[in-house]
């Protein structure tokens, strides 16, 4: 153990005697929720007037905080809900619930005045964004689909893959390096339709939260961002279905209480049509989506809660009957909640994941399969010690199958033969505690400590090299090769092939200036023991996933960053800006001419590099008013470096600092939501960002007839800057009615003035005059959409 450790160990024992001796208090806890739905509501506020303390309550609603006897006054808040100000008499320990209305009525003793979203001033969490479900619908967006992961777009430090790419990118890393969670369960494709569409339907969404930076220790496995998504649980006081209707997809869903106040269900599902219109013109081809998304929830007992929650997808693309591609995926997790006491609330989870990809080329006589599927055991503590003091403590295990490939002849015609690209398998268990500690009036800090371990295990053969290198440089013709292979070692189940352990910790701190204003700063490291094999900016569902092992590398992340946070005028306005550097060890890069697709061997085409990212993100919010939304901007550079191993080898782009395909200078969001009365409402969203950059050639040589170009120096360019304009309007017809069937139209118009991005630049002869000229690639012009949303 080395003596980092042994003081962040020491320390923490200490802060646990220096609690230990406080005196004696009384607990108040409960759990709050929504008066109409009974549905329990994540990051609700409880703040006591007299001590100046807020906390919020879990993912499941539940709080916990502590105080001396006396009588407090108690204001539990939550974005686009009501406050109640209530007084407590704390004289014992006291478990209260609390329903909050969405609707500014007057209830009997409790005092109801209207609430708005504010910075967290005194917290010490920062790098952090959340979207309520309400701010998302508002947002106008491609073909008329309300979309998750196209609303954090807006947010700072967040760009596109590309137009009609799916991913996304934070503070300049790479796609792969986001953990997409949706209750608890990891998503590794998170689009439809090749990212016209995201998984996530938004009327079965509760809560979004995205973790840019100070990630807590709970989470692991990433490097850039932690995307945690709940579903909501269902109506457990009435049955309630709502759904939309739009020009190429449409969605229904149903819930209400399996026994009223106790137990309540949820079950919603979209589908895509617009390949049914394609064959209305003789157009054999189609290209279509649909998904399902399940709750069932159940309060056992005051102290014991169960919840069963899936989600199944699918995307089915044809062309001619020929070429037929199918993926998606499959998660499913089972929770317990156990309350021990009024202090300490558990969450034990089993879940699984399955991403599969399916493809049949019919022309050429064989299938493709090929996935990753996990099983994963969490358990997870929190211990509400103090007011002054939090504990959260747990584990988890995680054991990976990945099939990299199935090859299968169609039929007995097929001159395809059949092969199993060799199957990997690993276990990733980890452990973690981390607190949350106010020092004084005005300083909080967080802390907490990660141990992660990763075992690729056996049942494969692991090829063997000369010096022990899968990639070799050639000194004549200055270029990289694969290594010379000198045999074959089997590993039989159970075995260890390869095994790696990493100590993450984490830290943030933050100083409360006055009551409305704050500087805070962060620190943590990530390590990430699995790897997405692509050499696209954008990821694709061809794209394999592979673990580290006895030639690849665990990726580890550094990243510290500080921020001035604000809130004026009453809560009025709120302002963020935060700075960020981060620096990654062993990314993985590729040779030139590097072969991926079916390479039982990708080893022989990958080199361990380097990579950092630093920026400046400025996120600025109108919260009240007939006019709300926010402005986001970021100024940040992303750039990889792979240097020669050794003083003979160049290295990638010799060895020196490039941009990679995901650095974006300059990023600008602005998103605003206009009620003009109780019938209509208008939204609008402009969005401009620097081009990606790419790598174009910069002269060609002729080889008999053959015209052939060569290239410079990666990423030495970049495309034409993306910008568009969306524009929607909202139009209620009877918005006093709240029962019975209640209906909307929405009206968007995305990229308003039909701006032609560039997805890509493809070079070509031209055919007449044989002239070389530069062809841009666009996927989106102007879309106007119709959809019809509707519930009762």
């Amino acid at each position: 153990m080395n003596i980092i450790t042994q003081r962040c160990l020491t320390a923490i024992l200490l802060l646990f005697a220096a609690v230990g001796f406080s005196q004696e208090k009384y607990t108040l806890s409960g759990t709050i929720s929504d008066m109409s739905s009974s549905e329990t509501l994540i990051g609700a506020t409880v703040y006591i007037v007299e001590t100046q303390t807020a906390i919020s309550t879990n993912e499941y609603g539940f709080f916990s905080i502590s105080l001396p006897e006396g009588t407090y006054t108690i204001e539990i808040s939550y974005v686009s809900f009501s406050t109640i100000t209530e007084t407590v008499n704390l004289n014992q320990n006291i478990r209260k619930n609390y329903e909050l209305s969405s609707s500014s009525q007057e209830l009997s003793e409790i005092v109801i005045s209207d609430n708005q979203p504010r910075a967290n001033i005194k917290k010490p969490e920062m790098s952090v964004n959340k979207l309520s479900v309400q701010e998302i619908k508002k947002m106008p967006v491609v073909m008329g689909e309300v979309d998750v992961l196209k609303s954090i777009l807006t947010l700072p430090g967040v760009t596109n893959a590309g137009e009609g790419s799916s991913g996304f990118n934070v503070r300049g890393g790479a796609a792969d390096q986001n953990l997409i969670l949706l209750d608890e369960a990891t998503i590794f494709n998170s689009s439809h339709l090749f990212g016209f569409f995201s998984v996530f339907n938004s009327d079965a969404i509760k809560d979004l939260k995205l973790y840019k930076g100070g990630i807590p220790a709970r989470y692991g496995g990433r490097l850039s961002s932690v995307l945690d998504i709940y579903q909501k649980e269902g109506n457990k006081n009435e049955f309630h279905m709502n759904g939309g209707i739009g020009a190429i997809s449409s969605r229904l869903l149903a819930e209400g209480p399996l026994v009223k106040g106790k137990g309540s269900f949820l079950i919603g599902g979209r589908a895509s049509y617009a390949h049914l219109f394609l064959k209305l013109t003789d157009n054999d081809n189609s290209a279509y989506f649909y998904d399902l998304n399940t709750k069932l929830s159940y309060q056992l007992n005051e102290n014991n809660n169960l919840y069963l929650s899936g989600y199944f997808g699918r995307d089915l693309f044809d062309i001619s009957n020929s070429f037929n591609n199918v993926y998606g995926n499959t998660v499913l997790n089972l929770r317990w909640n156990h309350l021990f006491n009024e202090k300490l609330f558990s969450n034990a989870s089993l879940i699984y994941s399955d991403y599969y990809y399916g493809l049949e080329l019919g022309f050429v006589g064989f299938t493709w399969e090929s996935g990753i599927k996990n099983y994963n055991f969490k358990y997870d503590f929190k211990n509400y010690i103090s007011d002054k003091f939090k504990l959260n403590y747990g584990v988890n295990a995680v054991y990976y199958d990945f099939n990299p490939g199935t090859i299968k002849p169609i039929d007995e015609t097929s001159t395809v033969n059949p092969d199993q690209l060799d199957r990997k398998y690993a276990f990733e268990p980890a452990a973690y505690i981390e607190a949350e500690h106010e020092l004084t009036d005005n300083i909080t800090v967080s802390y907490g400590l990660r141990y992660s371990m990763f075992y690729r295990m056996g049942q494969q053969e692991v090829t063997l090299y000369a010096n022990d290198q899968p990639v070799v440089f050639n000194d004549e013709l200055k270029i990289y090769e694969k290594g010379e292979i000198t045999g074959i070692e089997y590993y039989s189940s159970g075995k260890t092939i390869a095994d790696f352990s990493n100590l993450e910790p984490r830290a943030g701190v933050s100083f409360k200036l006055d009551d409305n204003q704050s500087i805070k700063a962060s620190y943590n490291r990530m390590a990430q023991y699995l790897h997405l094999i692509s050499n696209t900016a954008s990821p694709t569902p061809l794209d394999i996933w592979t673990p580290s092992g006895k030639y690849i590398k665990p990726q580890l992340l550094d990243q510290v960053a500080l921020g001035y946070f604000r809130n004026f005028k009453n809560n009025e306005y709120t302002l963020e800006a935060e700075t960020f550097y981060k620096k990654v060890k062993n990314r993985v890069d590729y040779i030139d001419g590097a072969d991926l697709i079916a390479n039982n061997n990708i080893e022989q085409v990958i080199l361990n590099g380097k990579a950092r990212s630093y920026g400046l993100e400025v996120l600025f919010r109108k919260n009240t008013g007939k006019l709300t939304g926010w402005v986001s901007y970021t100024l940040s550079r992303s750039e990889q470096q792979t240097p020669g191993r050794t003083p003979n080898e160049t290295g990638i782009n010799n060895g020196g600092w490039y941009l990679s395909g995901y650095d974006k200078l300059h990023n600008l969001s602005v998103t605003g939501s206009y009620e003009y009365n109780n019938k209509w409402s208008f939204g609008a969203i402009f969005a401009l960002q620097s081009g990606k950059p790419v790598t174009y050639p910069n002269g060609q040589y002729v080889y008999g007839d053959l015209v052939i170009p060569s290239y410079g120096l990666r990423n030495e360019n970049r495309v034409p800057a993306y910008h568009h304009l969306d524009v929607s309007a909202t139009y209620t017809p009877k918005p006093d009615k709240k029962k019975g069937w209640q209906g909307e139209w929405v009206f968007s118009i995305y990229n308003l003035y039909n701006r032609m991005n560039a997805a890509s630049i493809n070079f070509r002869q031209n055919e007449d005059t044989g002239a070389n000229e530069a062809v841009r690639l666009s996927i989106f012009g102007i879309i106007p959409s119709v959809t019809y949303n509707f519930k009762f």
